[in-house]
């Protein structure tokens, strides 16, 4: 199985987790942003990890994953908020719906991860009857995005993803 992993990052988040990824990936693997990677027409897998914008994949990761057409696909993301919740499931699916059905997506990821700091000043700029002012709620949920990626969330991505090899028609 030839496999290829591909990660856009803004703030090192996803990079993180795409290189925890590629090493429990078989030997030969590839590694690559979205603008450097090789055309997916000669892969089999392909992890595409990207960090979330407004509620989608990066621009990046979207043109990217325009290129992809009938192949076995491993999701992962990265955002501020958390993993679990409605926001990550619906940034997940609206990806997945761009893949899928012309794809299968047999893998997914999501971590929380530190919120770049401009957009943090941003929601504190912003007078408090703003639907984004800073909060104290919003300012606890940057306060823990900034701790991950962790190394739990390391070996979670790596163990989400090791195996692809051995068992790469069963969903985990």
């Amino acid at each position: 199985m030839k496999a290829l992993v591909v990660y856009s990052s803004r703030t090192g988040n996803t990079e993180k987790i795409a290189r925890a990824i590629h090493a429990a990936m078989p030997r030969g693997t590839g590694l690559a942003g979205p603008r450097d990677a090789p055309d997916p027409e000669g892969f089999d897998f392909i992890a595409l990890g990207f960090w979330v914008d407004k509620g989608n994949a990066d621009a990046q990761s979207l043109e990217y994953i325009k290129k992809i057409r009938e192949k076995k696909v491993g999701l992962f993301m990265t955002l501020g908020a958390r993993p679990d919740s409605e926001h990550a499931k619906k940034c997940m699916n609206s990806v997945k719906a761009l893949l899928e059905p012309r794809n299968t997506v047999i893998r997914e990821f999501v971590c929380q991860g530190k919120i770049d700091p401009a957009l943090t000043k941003m929601f504190e700029s912003f007078p408090a009857d703003h639907p984004h002012a800073m909060t104290d709620e919003r300012r606890a949920r940057h306060e823990e995005a900034a701790k991950h990626p962790d190394e739990n969330d390391l070996a979670r991505a790596a163990a989400c993803f090791e195996n692809i090899a051995v068992e790469p028609e069963n969903p985990r």
